[in-house]
């Protein structure tokens, strides 16, 4: 079991909400609290449980709702609309990117309450993709910086998985969860091909984990985790967050982070709550939105000292927004396969994970079972160009369909970027806009990835192709760097001239992997909080 970390004994060993809410803090809003994070995901609630428990008065702002599973989510893809962000956004650039159900979040947890639960490590050389193979940037911090924080974390979710051979070689607190019909007929494709494939990783519990159950294989995982066996932090951190002092206000939309009159430090946030503006003071704030939102943030944080946005002198907040290209080939075989029944990554490979010459760009990426259910299936064919009788008759078949994906590492540009838009939101927010154009590289990566997965199925002896060209992860706008000039942030986390603001959250990534980004987040969060705990700011 973890240390410093009671979370796994206080939830309820037969009820899913949080049991501690009646000893929650409540702080007045007419003192500074220690830290008012914004954002109540994968980096806000670790931060926040840390810092706790080194005795600081944490509040946390969140625009959606405090989740209860039992209450609140279903076994149901429609019912479970509300856990994704679909506020408006606009999108533009040559490949715009639709935002919504499969990379943003709202509601205590984030976006982990309805992700896959798949939280694979970056490697040693995504901090150095500058220096290895001239592309992109450095971080300005090592991947042995994190290793302690990855390894801290995937005691706490816990990870389920067979010991990893790729980047820097580790093993996971549990072993692999077993593997089901689909997942084995891409296993066998692979094989074909010489491509190694691993079980997990997985935050999803191998066995009974305090007062969290074995997962139970209900295959609702991107709907919500109706028992508690796959981890967010709503479940994972929260919990002995609320022990040792975090309050957390939901339904509590930030929209502007205020600043001294000098504007090198901030005073607090100002936030609508039941169709009013509030405020609370803070002697330090954390960022914690994510990528869309923590960009919109500072942007519209204006000030005399910051006419256009907060920490922004460079005009570098809101722009290396990245994605990963996220493209699915699903496969039909005479037998049932019944791919929702597990956790939707089942096996992976990162065979393709680092720059090899000889494909003709830089970088990589990894492969992925993924399980879409019925309407997400639905999706994909009419992708394919399939309608009316030729769609229900796919839809009728599903059960003989196994999918794979990939995600493909795509190299950061400054005009991916987040900008406000001239329509307010019901906030009386300016709307964010984000434009993405894919460059060159990531244009080869991309087909030469797609063409692995359909090689894989053809070794598995597939009578039927789909294909479906997409992304997911945003990671980006906030990133961390060298010098105020190419960044917003510096190693520590704290924004350039603002001596006591933090972004801590996907935002900070200066590349993007080929992995899925919440395990890195929690770690940076871990890491963060190590470096402020000594000291108030």
């Amino acid at each position: 079991m973890p240390k410093d970390n009671d979370s796994p004994f206080l939830l309820h060993r037969h009820k899913r909400g949080l049991q501690n809410l009646d000893r929650m803090a409540r702080y007045p809003k007419t003192e500074p609290v220690d830290l008012l994070v914004v954002g109540a995901g994968a980096g806000g609630l670790v931060l926040a449980q840390r810092l706790a428990r080194a005795g600081w008065k944490v509040c946390v702002l969140e625009k959606g709702p405090f989740w209860d599973p039992d209450r609140d989510w279903v076994s149901d893809e429609k019912g479970s609309h509300a856990l994704y962000w679909t506020d408006k956004r606009i999108i533009g650039g040559d490949d715009p990117v639709e935002l919504g159900k499969n990379n943003s979040g709202q509601g205590v947890g984030g976006s982990m309450t309805h992700f896959a639960g798949y939280v694979p490590r970056f490697h040693p050389s995504d901090f150095e993709v500058r220096t290895r193979d001239g592309v992109a940037v450095d971080w300005p911090i090592s991947y042995w910086d994190l290793k302690p924080y990855f390894e801290r974390i995937e005691l706490e979710l816990p990870v389920a998985g067979q010991d990893w051979p790729w980047g820097d070689p580790h093993s996971y607190p549990h072993g692999p969860h077993p593997v089901a019909g689909a997942a084995n007929r891409a296993w066998k494709g692979a094989r074909e091909y010489g491509i190694e494939m691993r079980v997990g990783p997985v935050a999803i519990t191998n066995g009974v984990f305090g007062n969290r159950p074995h997962c139970i294989y209900r295959g609702f995982c991107l709907e919500g985790c109706k028992v508690n066996a796959k981890a967010s932090p709503l479940i994972t951190h929260l919990p002995d967050g609320i022990e040792h002092g975090v309050e957390v206000r939901a339904d509590s939309m930030a929209v502007r982070i205020e600043v001294d009159d000098d504007g090198d430090r901030v005073t607090g946030v100002s936030y609508m709550h039941d169709g009013r503006e509030e405020f609370q003071p803070a002697n330090a704030v954390a960022v914690c939105g994510y990528a869309i939102e923590s960009p919109r943030l500072l942007l519209n944080s204006t000030s005399k000292r910051w006419p256009n946005g907060l920490a922004n002198d460079h005009d570098v907040v809101g722009r290396y927004v990245m994605v990963q290209g996220a493209t699915q080939v699903a496969a039909r075989f005479p037998l049932e396969l019944r791919m929702y029944k597990a956790p939707p990554p089942e096996v992976s490979s990162e065979d393709f994970y680092e720059t090899d010459e000889s494909r003709g760009f830089a970088r990589g990426f990894s492969i992925q079972t993924i399980s879409p259910m019925p309407i997400e299936w639905a999706a994909h064919v009419l992708a394919d160009g399939h309608w009316g009788a030729a769609l229900r008759e796919y839809m009728r078949d599903y059960n003989h369909w196994s999918v794979l994906g990939v995600l493909c590492e795509l190299l950061p540009a400054p005009d991916n970027r987040v900008t406000l838009a001239d329509e307010p939101d019901q906030y009386g927010m300016p709307i964010a806009r984000f434009d993405y154009t894919l460059g060159d590289n990531d244009k080869k990566n991309i087909e030469f990835a797609t063409k692995i997965l359909t090689e894989i199925w053809e070794g598995a002896e597939a009578q039927d192709l789909l294909t479906i060209d997409r992304y997911a992860h945003l990671v980006g706008g906030c990133r961390m760097g060298f010098t105020p000039e190419d960044s917003v942030v510096d190693s520590s986390h704290r924004a350039w001239g603002v001596d006591n603001l933090f972004v801590v959250d996907g935002s900070v990534l200066p590349t993007q992997g080929a992995a899925n980004p919440a395990l890195v987040i929690m770690a940076l969060a871990d890491r963060c909080a190590d470096l402020l705990k000594a000291k108030r700011t």
